[in-house]
């Protein structure tokens, strides 16, 4: 089973941080065109999963126009296609109007089962500039979902559910309030006692990163359109990622300027 995946497109204007030019969102049509192309025609991915924050906030009909304006770049994949709701397509977008503009039954974290895996989606609830929280009722419903789960089960959030070590990282690594999930913990535990969990895929942290928690990969994978160099005019990182799993192995390949490879032995399933 192939799934592919990507983040942080970011479709609206180019962002700096810190004074520095940081999101090319020049690049993010383009980008995100070669990204269908290369899934149709070379990978052919059973699944796509969006991890979130396709737009670059500004107003509500602009961001609605940037929605829908990826969703028109991505309408030619050949696989189905997920949605994570991100914390920037958040802010003037409500849970209402983002499920109808993915076409979307229900609320925002959800799972299905495709190809033989359960992939179960978390809608992260991010306070700006202030904190990241997954609601208790969420949680609640998380052990639900994987008690029922008859696959493995790969978990798609846009914020990260490890603690790592946020050191070096542009954005975050003065504001680690607004990266890392308040309730991280309690959730990792109820992946760990779930017994089914494969990975975990993020975005939102704008790198690549892994953590292997009681055995559980969390990986971070890099924005799309990410300058990768120190300022302008820049670098756009062009990171996507492709995930195979079968009965022996999960072999995650990170494509793009900071490509990087990640193999994981699986235990047997019993029962």
């Amino acid at each position: 089973m192939r799934i592919g995946l990507i983040s942080d497109v970011h479709f609206g204007p180019s962002a700096s941080h810190d004074g520095k030019l940081r999101k090319l969102a020049q690049y993010s049509a383009p980008l995100t065109q070669a990204f269908v192309k290369q899934m149709n025609e070379v990978e052919k991915p059973d699944l796509v999963i969006n991890l979130g924050d396709v737009v670059e906030d500004q107003s509500p009909e602009a961001d609605r126009e940037s929605c829908r304006e990826f969703l028109r770049l991505v309408a030619p994949l050949e696989a189905p296609l997920l949605h994570v709701a991100g914390n920037h397509e958040s802010v003037n977008l409500t849970d209402a109007e983002l499920a109808t503009l993915w076409q979307h039954e229900g609320p925002l974290c959800y799972s299905r089962d495709v190809a033989g895996v359960h992939v179960t989606v978390l809608r992260t609830r991010h306070r700006r500039e202030i904190d990241v929280h997954l609601p208790p009722e969420q949680i609640a419903w998380l052990r639900a979902d994987l008690a029922e789960a008859r696959y493995p089960v790969f978990v798609a959030v846009h914020h990260p559910l490890s603690d790592m070590c946020l050191k070096g990282n542009r954005w975050f690594e003065q504001t680690p309030n607004i990266c890392h999930v308040v309730e991280a913990r309690t959730a990792r535990r109820v992946l760990e006692e779930s017994g089914k969990v494969v990975a975990v895929f993020n975005g939102h942290v704008h790198w690549n990163h892994l953590d292997v928690i009681r055995g559980i990969p969390y990986i971070t994978i890099q924005s799309l359109i990410e300058n990768i160099d120190e300022d302008a005019p820049g670098r756009a990182a062009g990171t996507y990622a492709v995930a195979d799993i079968d009965e022996q192995r999960l072999l995650v390949r990170v494509l793009g300027e900071q490509p990087a490879r990640y193999q994981f032995e699986l235990e047997p399933r019993t029962g």
